[in-house]
């Protein structure tokens, strides 16, 4: 039986899978009260995608004005490599350009070399580093990407 997969709008109810995702894909970059607060707030833009009732891959972002900040890219480990990253963040740029973002702007660690693939292949450029910008001392690259 095939599985189906729904891009849809996250919310505060989804709060818990979405820290249980960060964990899986991302070391736990943020506490459920953290996925909470993101989830809860009207300028953050926030899409998952389900298979049923589990959450694959999310993308999150903050309109600032006329631009959108993307805060997180996450994908569970067993189902990287499938394009769920590329389609939401494609889904997450849409969304931001449909609410008036003209630029869309991100940190990726510079030795993360699946996502700056991804984000490359999405049409960011680097723009800057921010040198020891995790906590483990990695540095952060700063990338560009124009809406319209």
């Amino acid at each position: 039986m095939e599985s189906q997969t729904t891009v849809t709008t996250l919310s505060a109810g989804d709060a818990k899978a979405c820290r249980d995702l960060d964990e899986a894909a991302l070391g736990g970059l943020w506490t459920l009260q953290q996925w909470t607060h993101e989830l809860s707030e009207a300028q953050r833009i926030c899409l998952g995608l389900f298979d049923g009732p589990r959450l694959l891959a999310l993308a999150c972002g903050w309109m600032v004005g006329d631009e959108l900040h993307i805060t997180a890219v996450a994908v569970a480990p067993e189902r990287r490599r499938c394009g769920f990253g590329r389609m939401l963040l494609e889904a997450l740029l849409q969304r931001a350009a449909a609410g008036g973002a003209r630029h869309a702007t991100l940190e990726v660690a510079s030795c993360n070399a699946a996502a700056l693939a991804l984000y490359s292949n999405c049409g960011f450029e680097t723009a800057g580093c921010r040198r020891d910008y995790y906590s483990d001392g990695r540095d952060a690259l700063i990338q560009w990407r124009k809406l319209t």
